[in-house]
């Protein structure tokens, strides 16, 4: 969730503000009319006149150029549309979560090969998968093999995914992290 708020601030903060008819401080302007035709260049004051009498704004649209470019248009659209495909866009973005698969160090074959598919689906679908081993009792003594399942997983994984940190001990548990390579 903190991801998505801090994406909406970066695209607030991205924001242009047009300057809209009298805020335009420049004395010419390159005009383009309603329809999309260039008129060309033409004094401020004349370009706020057939403005007026399309019914529309006067738009600066490019402050830096020389001289800015203004269009014809109805500014409110114009706004309602960029915020339409902005929410498009936000809406499309989708970011990455982290999958736990669990295992014990005395997993069978076919358990074993269920976990690996999994994680690869995972994985092709651009997640990160977390694998953790959980030792239970004397399970402690023998953590090598919880070390060597989790490297013949990294090893079977090569392929698609790349290994974000080495393999960590927590409590009664070993993990590592795969990430999708892209």
């Amino acid at each position: 969730m903190q991801k998505n708020a801090r994406l909406e601030e970066a695209i607030i903060i991205v924001e242009i503000k047009y300057r809209v008819n009298n805020q335009i401080r420049a004395k010419e302007v390159r005009l383009i009319s309603a329809e999309g035709h260039q008129i060309g260049i033409v004094p401020l004051k004349k370009a706020l006149l057939l403005a007026e009498e399309a019914g529309l704004d006067l738009v600066e649209v490019a402050p830096n150029a020389n001289p800015p470019v203004c269009r014809i248009m109805d500014y409110g659209k114009f706004k309602y549309e960029k915020e339409k495909k902005a929410k498009l866009s936000r809406k499309k973005q989708k970011g990455s979560e982290l999958k736990e698969l669990t295992m014990r160090p005395k997993i069978d074959v076919h358990d074993y090969q269920v976990k690996l598919k999994n994680a690869i689906r995972f994985l092709e679908d651009g997640n990160r998968v977390k694998f953790t081993v959980r030792f239970r009792g004397r399970e402690m003594a023998f953590k090598e093999k919880g070390v060597e399942l989790l490297q013949r997983i990294i090893n079977d994984l090569k392929e698609i995914s790349k290994q974000e940190h080495d393999i960590k001990e927590e409590g009664r548990n070993l993990s590592v992290t795969l990430a999708p390579k892209k």
